[in-house]
């Protein structure tokens, strides 16, 4: 290599050099600056989840507490009290209103359940619950109109708790007097292929009770016998 062409070699990389520098003078900060963003991210993340794990914490602990109370209406009154967040406001107000039904304090109860029932910060499947366990206790003053709709609401197609709201809604229509519409909705409840045994059993006694039969299940072939 000439002596030319390594004094441009040398000019070329103190040049590019140079450029680094700049470069580095000019937008550096940006860097350092994302750095700092992760590391800040990363500890506020963390900050974050110890803070729920502790809030978790202190929650079940304070539930685990009130649980250990002897007398419902303590047991209540400490369940209440209780600072839950998220999914556990649903465990709490179930087990709230369990409790004040327990002491016998039905009213509380209703309005445990009916708050959880229209509480949108926890899933579905919690109001759902809340709602169907909150239209099963009917007081004297209950809207049985509005009762009646909260069941139907829980007996449409899909619906977790649908068989066992038509099975209310089957006794409500025993206690109006509506017979017919009664064994009606019995018979939807046996011929839904996800019917337990024991709401099968009930349906079942609930029929023969009002006078009517049984409807027996068609025997496979027997048409086929006959014609031969």
């Amino acid at each position: 290599m000439s002596e030319t062409d390594s004094f441009i070699n040398e000019v070329s990389e103190e040049v590019r050099r140079d450029r680094l520098y700049g470069y580095v003078r000019r937008y550096g900060w940006i860097a350092v600056l994302a750095v700092l963003l992760i590391v800040g991210g990363t500890a506020y993340n963390e900050y974050s989840d110890a803070q729920e794990a502790a809030t978790a914490q202190a929650a079940g602990d304070a539930m685990l507490d009130a649980l250990g109370q002897d007398d419902p209406e303590a047991r209540a009154a400490a369940l209440a009290e209780v600072d839950a967040q998220g999914e556990a406001v649903a465990v709490t107000d179930l087990l709230t209103a369990a409790t004040q039904q327990e002491a016998g304090d039905l009213a509380a109860a209703k309005a445990t359940l009916d708050g959880l029932a229209v509480n949108p910060d926890v899933p579905q499947i919690y109001r759902d619950v809340a709602g169907f366990k909150a239209a099963l206790i009917n007081l004297p003053d209950t809207d049985q109109t509005a009762r009646r709709q909260t069941f139907e609401a829980l007996s449409q197609p899909g619906a977790p708790f649908r068989l066992l709201a038509l099975e209310q809604l089957a006794q409500m229509d025993v206690a109006a007097g509506e017979t017919d519409a009664a064994i009606t909705t019995l018979r939807a409840i046996l011929e839904d292929a996800a019917v337990t045994r024991g709401l099968r059993e009930r349906a079942q006694s609930l029929i023969v009770a009002l006078g009517a039969e049984l409807e027996q299940p068609a025997v496979a072939g027997a048409d086929d016998s006959a014609d031969q």
